[in-house]
């Protein structure tokens, strides 16, 4: 896993200090989360789910554009149908679009950052 800071895109691995669970976001160049998972209980699952994030985000039919007027938000689901994550908020269909363009672009080859490791 990189944590080289001079990377675009990255996907961050972090645990809730409310209920103990692991999370995934993928952040953009500037650091504003794009898209963020559900909780996983086991890290390992956490994992799984950027593995399935990769795999399916650079097909179309995978994505759901959801939300009216300033609350737009796509969500990206797996072969199963199940929810992968869901993207932070946006107040233009534009800037869903470019949101959904760069997880396309971006995920598949963002390295993972597991900020759940204590550097010693």
């Amino acid at each position: 896993m990189s944590t080289n800071a001079s990377l675009k895109c990255k996907f961050e691995v972090f645990r809730s200090t409310v209920n103990n669970q692991f999370y995934f976001r993928l952040r953009a160049e500037n650091s504003e989360p794009i898209f963020s998972s559900e909780g996983y209980i086991r890290k390992a699952d956490c994992l799984g789910g950027i593995n399935s994030v990769r795999k399916h985000a650079t097909q179309e039919h995978y994505y759901n554009r959801l939300g009216q007027a300033a609350n737009l938000y796509f969500t990206l689901e797996a072969s199963n149908g199940e929810p992968l994550g869901r993207s932070e908020m946006y107040t233009t269909l534009a800037a869903r679009e470019v949101g959904i363009a760069s997880v396309k672009a971006n995920a598949p080859v963002a390295p993972i950052v597991d900020l759940t490791v204590v550097s010693v």
